[in-house]
């Protein structure tokens, strides 16, 4: 059951995107805090940028685009729950970055450096138990080569044991795992969360947001019913008649329906 308005924390979702996109000096001095070097000054944040591979392909939609003065691009996804392959899916989200850019008509030397980072709540790899994962592309028979191919993929991990990072990262971490704020950015932070639940504008975008995804979920249910009474027609099961009834389709709607699933 979705969560209402007040309830939200910095690691939901909707809250994440707003406040990083709308507070560019937070989302600017996580960069920091993350990559452990200062990030010039952002030229565009963009929440939940939408990237198609095609037309009619999966795409892939980020959290939190990112793009600095230097043309440097940064994807910084907050990640809740440790399902389907995290790693390839930051692989996948590379990939789109590329994609995007060569949409925009860049060649192979013009991509820019490009960073996808995952914040985990949880321990994406129990066994080592690190707080961060930077990795690069090396070489296998001499890992001190680097391939230089300007990506790199950063996943920090609120529920890591080791001691690898500084007291500001493990602030930070632990105010994603708890809550519980004990750093001055994270104070920043939490103010920034406690004020946006008085800006009713945001409460409206999240209300919006919550019904589009029950439409979005009642059509998927709709077409996948509608494509299984295909198949059992096509199957001879049920005649086109009867389907296209269960449908609620007239039968020539419902015939010019079973020959798009056909092509």
């Amino acid at each position: 059951m979705a969560k209402r308005y007040e309830e939200l924390s910095f690691t939901d979702d909707f809250m994440f995107c707003k406040i990083l996109e709308l507070h560019p000096e937070l989302c600017r001095e996580l960069l920091e805090l993350i990559l452990g070097r200062s990030v010039g000054e952002l030229a565009l944040v963009n929440r939940q940028k939408p990237v198609e591979a095609t037309p009619d392909g999966h795409g892939v939609r980020f959290d939190v685009y990112v793009k600095d003065g230097e043309k440097t691009i940064y994807d910084v996804e907050m990640q809740n729950a440790n399902v389907d392959s995290i790693p390839k899916r930051s692989r996948y989200s590379q990939s789109m970055i590329d994609m995007d850019q060569f949409e925009r008509g860049a060649k192979y030397s013009e991509l820019c450096q490009s960073y996808v980072i995952f914040i985990c709540r949880f321990n994406l790899f129990p066994k080592i138990g690190l707080h961060k994962y930077t990795f690069l592309n090396l070489c296998k028979e001499k890992p001190q080569v680097e391939l230089g191919d300007g990506t790199e993929k950063i996943y920090l991990c609120a529920k890591g044991t080791a001691e690898d990072v500084s007291e500001n990262m493990k602030a930070f971490l632990q105010f994603i795992a708890t809550g519980n704020s004990e750093s001055r950015f994270t104070e920043k932070l939490k103010s920034a969360v406690e004020t946006a639940k008085y800006q009713n504008q945001w409460r409206r975008d999240y209300m919006n947001l919550l019904e589009l995804n029950a439409i979005e979920r009642e059509e998927g249910r709709k077409e996948g019913a509608l494509h299984i009474l295909c198949s059992l027609a096509d199957e001879g099961i049920l005649s086109i008649e009867e389907a296209a009834k269960r449908a609620n389709m007239s039968a020539a709607e419902f015939q010019e329906k079973m020959t798009e699933e056909k092509e």
